[in-house]
């Protein structure tokens, strides 16, 4: 996601952050050890530093070459339902009886619906605008294809552990749902785990993933107090099996190289009432982590890993 708008602004102090919340290294090996080797394949850290700010679209992005193993968008319908989007009734398996809420970054009709994403709403701390278009590659494959396609593929492989999903959209109305209602999908549904699923539009030669975590807020309607250790843990075990599936390495850009960052501008998880963390998958604006994002057979890595750390906090 481009860190310009609702949930998406630069940390204020941009330098490293040294603290607890660092991925434990029992989390990242052996899987780390290889994911690294991988990624140092693929290409390696570059020399950026901090977070660059991606422009926000508010026009429809520009033509994309998309690899053919894309899956195309479903249509947007006449008015938003305010209902998230439900899986069949789940298949017995070790995650029978767990419900998982899968938030896709962005809607890819927000372009068309400017005046309705930039209104203000309240996430507890103070008022954001209600969602934003999201980034894409330079190519201009978006950010929130991106995000629909993952969290596609993430469905599917819950759905054969037993567990019941549910998507906070599915391009399935004309815009949104805003960053507050994103939270009370996962509340409403009483979601054992949520995941948000997003990529970074920074600039050139910053790479890798981050997941975000909810810091400890308790103003207006916002209380995370209760959510914050479990969603640690979450966290912790999503970037541990992003790492030893993908084989991407922690962001070099952004945290202290562990692949956490806690915040607490964030309406999606502000709001939250139940265990829940963001992970943004790479840096669209980078062409190394570009060519991962938009390949289908790494978009597949990326749902089985996120997919196994979310198995892994459930089954603890």
């Amino acid at each position: 996601m481009s860190y310009v708008g609702p949930d998406f602004e630069p940390p204020q102090n941009r330098r490293p952050r040294r603290g607890p919340l660092t991925v434990a290294l029992a989390a990242l090996v052996p899987g780390a050890l290889l994911g690294w080797l991988v990624y140092e394949t693929v290409g390696g850290p570059g020399d950026g530093g901090g977070s660059g700010q991606a422009t926000v679209r508010s026009s429809p992005p520009a033509a994309s070459s998309v690899p053919s193993d894309d899956a195309k968008e479903p249509s947007a319908s006449p008015e938003p339902t305010g209902t998230s989007s439900a899986s069949a009734p789940a298949a017995s398996g070790p995650l029978k009886g767990k419900v998982v809420v899968i938030d896709p970054g962005h809607n890819p009709g927000n372009f068309r619906h400017a005046s309705e994403i930039n209104r203000q709403v309240d996430i507890g701390t103070n008022r954001k605008e209600c969602d934003t278009t999201g980034t894409s590659t330079n190519d201009g494959y978006t950010e929130a294809k991106f995000t629909l396609d993952v969290a596609h593929r993430m469905r599917t492989l819950l759905e054969k552990q037993g567990a019941t999903v549910k998507l906070t959209q599915d391009a399935d109305r004309p815009y949104g749902p805003c960053v507050d209602e994103r939270a009370r999908i996962g509340n409403q549904a009483k979601a054992d785990a949520v995941v948000s699923i997003h990529a970074d539009g920074s600039g050139a030669g910053n790479r890798g993933f981050h997941v975000i975590l909810p810091g400890s807020v308790h103003s207006g309607a916002a209380d995370t107090r209760a959510i914050v250790g479990p969603s640690r843990d979450l966290g912790e075990r999503v970037a541990g099996r992003f790492v030893a599936v993908t084989g991407s390495a922690p962001s070099n850009y952004i945290g202290d190289g562990g692949g956490i960052v806690t915040r607490k501008d964030l309406g999606g998880l502000n709001l939250s009432t139940v265990p829940k963390v963001f992970i943004e998958c790479g840096n669209m604006r980078d062409s190394k982590d570009a060519a991962l994002l938009t390949s289908g057979a790494w978009r597949q890595k990326a749902a089985q890993g996120i997919s196994e750390g979310i198995v892994s906090f459930l089954r603890g």
